[in-house]
């Protein structure tokens, strides 16, 4: 390796002046040379980048997404608006589960299968956040080695902040890019609380529920409310000795679902067991995902459910949005700690306090 001294170098300069040039940029892949030759994109930096499949300026492009600065709000819906065109393309996968199932090893698992035939996958690892600290453990990458590895895969934990019982508000607008950036397959994990799966069915393809051997041997261990929106279940761990659990499971689940509405009109809800550190089972659930996008698109259900995945989208950002003019404006600032004290020392009923606060929003625009 050469090492040169700077074109600035006073002249006759002796071993004392210690600055010297150390050529590598040669060295480094053509993603990095992109950041390091313009280190402030431009939105056409970000659109070009992310068509062209350079992870780097997709994550970076989350990252505006993620952020609540009006600034980068604009920036980043800028970019999505020339995005557009290339998103829609691939197959949207919810998978949930209680903690302790095993989603991200099983992911870890699944996207390696895939990432092995071909497939582009891209995970978005949603992270519950802490309702006191908003702070989250973001750890599910240290879990996924094998498929942080593969050049075809692109793992990214965001934390949930809160919103939406544990989902990114705005884990949709990352699946777009995700989708404009040539991947195939978009795995969306979250953490198996109520709201939290309601909201991610809301923005999958396929939603695959994991369960733990035993977790379920008759009706009543059923989770009903996942089960119910659930295209699949899949008994995991099954190895280490819970084999014979893990089928026991299964049968269970299995004999239990008739009793219950399948979440898509005319697909029975297929039941599973695998290991995902034994990497059984996965070929079998990765077809019945293949099974169900095919019978989906021909019963035209599949493009029925991504329109009113859009229509559901737009609401939700509508009652964001008006949630947050409302306790941003200047009057509730004022006046709502002092209307919660009163209901806490029960001067004030709670619907009167609601009516009182939305008096007072209303005002001003009237």
């Amino acid at each position: 390796m050469k090492i040169t001294k700077p074109e600035w170098t006073p002249k006759n300069a002796g071993e004392e002046f210690a600055t010297n040039v150390i050529p590598g940029i040669e060295n480094l892949d053509s993603e990095k040379k992109t950041l390091i030759k313009k280190s402030h994109l431009v939105i056409n930096d970000f659109v070009d980048g992310i068509k062209s499949g350079n992870r780097t300026i997709l994550a970076k492009a989350i990252t505006l997404i993620e952020s609540n600065s009006p600034k980068h709000f604009i920036t980043a819906q800028n970019i999505l608006q020339k995005l557009l065109p290339e998103t829609g393309k691939s197959i949207r996968i919810g998978i949930t589960g209680s903690p302790g199932a095993g989603k991200s090893t099983f992911i870890d698992s699944l996207g390696t299968f895939l990432c092995k035939l071909g497939k582009r996958v891209a995970v978005l690892a949603v992270d519950p956040s802490s309702s006191r600290s908003k702070g989250s453990i973001l750890g599910d990458k240290t879990r996924m080695e094998e498929l942080a590895r593969h050049k075809n895969a692109f793992i990214r934990p965001s934390p949930s902040g809160g919103v939406l019982g544990g989902v990114a508000r705005k884990t949709r607008e990352s699946v777009l890019l995700c989708e404009a950036a040539g991947f195939d397959i978009i795995l969306i994990e979250t953490v198996g609380v109520g709201q939290s799966e309601i909201a991610v069915r809301s923005m999958v393809d396929f939603f695959l529920l994991l369960l733990l051997p035993g977790a379920g041997d008759d009706l009543q261990g059923i989770k009903k409310g996942s089960v119910e929106i659930a295209d699949a279940l899949v008994v995991n761990k099954a190895d280490s000795g819970n084999e014979h659990r893990a089928e026991s499971t299964r049968i269970s689940y299995e004999q239990a679902i008739h009793y219950i509405l399948p979440a898509t009109e005319g697909w029975q809800t297929p039941v599973f067991s695998c290991s995902s550190i034994e990497n059984m089972g996965i070929e079998s659930i990765w077809n019945s995902v293949v099974q169900f996008s095919e019978y989906t698109k021909k019963s035209l259900l599949f493009y029925e459910r991504r329109k009113q995945q859009q229509l559901k989208w737009v609401h939700s950002m509508i009652a964001e949005e008006i949630k947050n003019m409302f306790y941003s404006h200047p009057n509730i600032i004022k006046n709502l700690q002092r209307i919660e004290t009163e209901v806490n020392d029960g001067d004030r009923t709670p619907t009167q306090a609601v009516h009182t606060l939305l008096d007072l929003f209303k005002r001003d625009m009237e």
